[in-house]
């Protein structure tokens, strides 16, 4: 039987830095332990018993070099040594973090530093992956730990701070700063975590800027250029993503006589117009990871085109010093670079020539396609191939001819341990509802990422791959949308839309529901427990509160449950989502200060806002039954708080409706509802 699953954009939830910043497992807020191992506890048992951290998972050993990577005799040769071994006074960070800090090693890891040297340029970031509570200084125990996305999941890494040697000379990257070792033991992690330094010896800088942001990645050939790449590029640095670029080249790291290396990658670190003799010229600005090499051609440090610019610009702009990064044109950078990679929590770097204020709506699905559900002979025939496996619905509302407005983006999994393993060639197709296959990209690389303008209308996105195997995916198909909030002055706004036709309601929740639901017909407060705590609280605001535990999921469950069965029906939890998105709403725009808490002045402004009515003395035992210790209200509990008084108040205005006799008033009720 067609699976399918449904995803609008009217009524999807709004993400601020990406889903990845949600409070479920495998979050920044809840990051899951690489090799079950807690950095916390490792470091305060090795300060307890006064030794220094070895990593069994990760020895100094020559299976965490990689076999292949040197000759014997050479891997016979590596020593492991601790940075306080090398310095007095080893630090971890000097003067801050910058791409400067880098010079890359004997490793063919170009790739990786060159996506490091832009995570350097981006805190947002930099701060995911690089903890602050580590140093040589405080609490050293020779153990560090650094953050990585794969896969859907935020991975926190644990290494033990011993690196590899050669004849005296860093085998991987080394600091310019001769006692600053931030860039060494982040590129150790990385290693552990595919497995070897060997397995960092060539790869895609696509691959490293998504596991540095868990984000969504777009690569654009610059032999054949987008015609708005100069738009592109504009937004892309106003939005602050990361950007990389590379050079193809038989001869891997063969400098020309230009200045630019073949078969390597480069970090883009800047891109703006400025005035060149009687016109404009746009000029980019790009960083050798090697720390040395320019570009010897139009635009370099010494080069004459700038001294035709004003003496301000070339002061504020250019650099003469041979630290590896350099200015060239656009016309030379497409000439002499291959490839561009841009990468951001969502695709921002795709919204130009639209004025009114957007956004980017995500949905995602981890699913495996099976070979055996495959019908067609040919599986480069996407919609005969797959026609048992699933498809993956969503729809496009707005209509916007010359604006890219959707991105789609699918990655294949290795399995764990096994970052070597074969990558197969994946793709995926974009039919509409006839069937007709409109779209369809295939790539032998662990992700294939492409962005099209779509008229409104539904689609299904058809995940395949050329090889007889399973493969286990993630997908994410990322809309553009027009902004809920009007007077957000962000560009990513995290809440539900405050008003949401019904039937443009229907294909979320109803997709929402089912995935919970197991197909089933129903669920129950566990099931609406994990929704609550996956889909709502991927809010970050919302999450700071804490999350919805199981009781205060029976106590909604009780109140939305009109059959009285333990279980929400798909039209109760219909209701549900209308309040959750209604409460949302107030909860944002009370929480002014945006702590992701309402104090008891907040809060009662929130209760009054909702239409209900509430004295002093409800709202401080309000505040007493589900605030913290000095009364402040998180969403998950203020969502609790508000289902009761909404259906308590409903509940007494019946009764007095229909002529009961009632000895109590509304407000002392209340009180004891609240209690209950």
């Amino acid at each position: 039987m067609e699976g399918s699953t449904m995803l609008n954009p009217s009524s999807a939830l709004r993400l601020e830095e990406g889903w990845q910043a949600a409070g479920t497992t495998g979050s920044l807020q809840n990051l899951k332990k690489f090799n079950n191992q807690d950095f916390g506890h490792l470091r305060a048992l090795c300060l307890s018993q006064g030794r220094l951290f070895e990593d069994d998972t990760f020895p100094a050993h020559i299976s965490s070099i990689g076999a292949s990577l040197l000759p014997e005799d050479q891997l016979q040769q590596i020593e492991w040594r601790r940075p306080t071994e090398l310095r007095r006074n080893p630090c971890l960070i000097m003067d801050g973090v910058s791409r400067f800090d880098i010079i890359q090693g004997q490793i063919g890891d170009c790739w990786v530093l060159a996506a490091l040297g832009s995570l350097t340029m981006q805190k947002k970031f930099l701060e995911n992956v690089l903890p602050k509570d580590q140093g040589f200084q405080n609490d050293y125990a020779g153990i560090f730990h650094f953050r990585f996305w794969q896969f859907g999941d935020w991975l926190d890494v644990v290494i033990d701070d011993r690196l590899p040697f050669l004849n005296g000379s860093y085998l991987s990257v080394h600091p310019r700063t001769s006692n600053e070792f931030w860039p060494s033991l982040l590129e150790k992690a990385y290693a552990k975590l595919r497995g070897s330094y060997q397995n960092l010896h060539g790869g895609y800088i696509s691959d490293a800027l998504v596991d540095f942001t868990g984000g969504v990645q777009v690569q654009f050939s610059l032999k054949n250029p987008p015609p708005d790449l100069e738009e592109i590029l504009k937004a892309a640095g106003k939005s602050q993503c990361m950007m990389g670029c590379s050079t193809s080249g038989q001869l891997r790291n063969r400098e020309m006589r230009n200045g630019i290396v073949q078969g390597h990658a480069y970090t883009v670190t800047g891109a703006v117009k400025i005035r060149y003799k009687n016109g404009w010229e746009h000029i980019i600005r790009i960083w050798n990871p090697w720390g040395h090499g320019e570009w010897k051609g139009a635009w370099s440090d010494n080069s004459p085109e700038w001294n035709h610019v004003e003496p301000q610009i070339k002061e504020d702009l250019c650099r003469n010093k041979d630290d590896g990064e350099f200015w060239m044109s656009c016309e030379d950078f497409c000439e002499q670079f291959s490839w561009l990679c841009i990468c951001n929590s969502t695709p921002t770097f795709l919204d130009f020539g639209d004025q009114r204020s957007t956004t980017w709506s995500v949905d995602r699905h981890i699913d495996q396609w099976s070979n055996s559900l495959s019908t067609g002979r040919n599986n480069s025939s996407l919609a005969g191939a797959v026609s048992k496996n699933s498809k993956y619905y969503f729809e496009v509302t707005s209509n916007a001819p010359k604006s890219y407005n959707v991105v789609i983006s699918l990655m294949q999994k290795h399995a764990e341990g096994m970052q070597d393993a074969q990558t197969l060639r994946i793709g995926f197709s974009i039919t509409k509802k006839n069937s007709k296959v409109l779209k369809q990209d295939f790539s032998l690389t662990r992700d294939v990422t492409n962005y099209f303008t779509l008229s409104p209308g539904t689609y299904a996105v058809i995940p395949a791959t050329t090889e007889h195997q399973d493969f286990e995916f993630l997908l994410r198909i990322f809309l553009k949308n027009e902004c809920y909030n009007e007077n957000s002055d962000s560009l990513l706004s995290p809440m539900l839309p405050t008003v949401v036709p019904r039937q443009n309601q229907d294909s979320s929740y109803k997709t929402i529901f089912l995935r919970y639901a197991k197909q089933g017909s129903a669920i129950d407060a566990l099931q609406l427990r994990q929704l609550l705590n996956e889909v709502v609280l991927q809010d970050e605001m919302a999450s700071l509160g804490g999350k919805f535990s199981f009781d205060s999921c029976r106590g909604i469950l009780a109140l939305m449950d009109t059959n009285s069965n333990g279980r929400l029906t798909l039209q109760e939890f219909g209701s549900l989502w209308q309040k959750l998105t209604k409460y949302m709403d107030i909860f944002r725009r009370e929480d002014r200060n945006n702590s992701g808490f309402l104090d008891i002045s907040e809060l009662k402004s929130a209760i009054q806002t909702a239409g209900l009515a509430i004295n002093e003395q409800v709202l401080h035992l309000v505040s007493l039954r589900f605030g913290d210790v000095t009364r402040r209200i998180g969403f998950s509990d203020f969502m609790c708080c508000m289902l009761r008084l909404e259906t308590m108040t409903c509940a007494f205005q019946n009764l007095a409706n229909g002529g009961s006799q009632i000895l109590v008033t509304a407000m002392e009720w209340l009180t004891l509802v609240m209690y209950i």
